[in-house]
């Protein structure tokens, strides 16, 4: 188990984080650019090692308490980023990235951000998963489509 120390050492090296002292020793970390009302990351990191991190939102599957906390009290130092790291995305999450292509026939495709890869879309049907948005535009180019404000410009 780290110590509360080595927790405070992982925990302050994210900059985004502000940290609050509370009572009882204890210290929370408010992410303030949070785009949900939620800001508390880390809630009552205590000095006897056990504290929570927020983890509603996070995909990974992870036993949360009725207010979306996890217990980190027996978190490796890897795991302990992991979960910081997801937290802090999970509440920095925007509307998804979505582009919209044409080519010369007025055929529409979209590229769309999902998890990490770059879907292209043909209405409501997948035509391609790119692991970045450079092959998913390559590709839409070699099949002769252009950005739509690529069209108006």
């Amino acid at each position: 188990m780290l110590t509360f120390e080595e927790k405070l050492a992982i925990i302050e090296s994210y900059p985004e984080l502000e940290r609050h002292d509370v009572s009882l020793g204890r210290v929370n970390f408010h992410f303030p650019e949070s785009v949900m009302e939620k800001k508390t990351i880390v809630y009552h990191l205590h000095p006897n090692g056990n504290g929570f991190v927020y983890a509603e939102q996070i995909d990974d599957h992870y036993t949360v308490d009725s207010k979306g906390m996890v217990n980190i009290r027996d978190f490796s130092p890897d795991a302990l980023h992991k979960i910081i790291k997801q937290s802090i995305e999970s509440l920095s999450e925007s509307e998804p990235f979505e582009e919209t292509w044409i080519n010369s026939e007025k055929q529409i495709l979209k590229i769309v951000e999902d998890f990490d890869l770059w879907n292209v879309y043909a209405g409501d049907l997948l035509d391609g998963t790119y692991a970045t948005y450079n092959a998913a535009a390559d590709y839409l180019h070699q099949e002769g489509f252009r950005r739509l404000t690529d069209e108006v410009e």
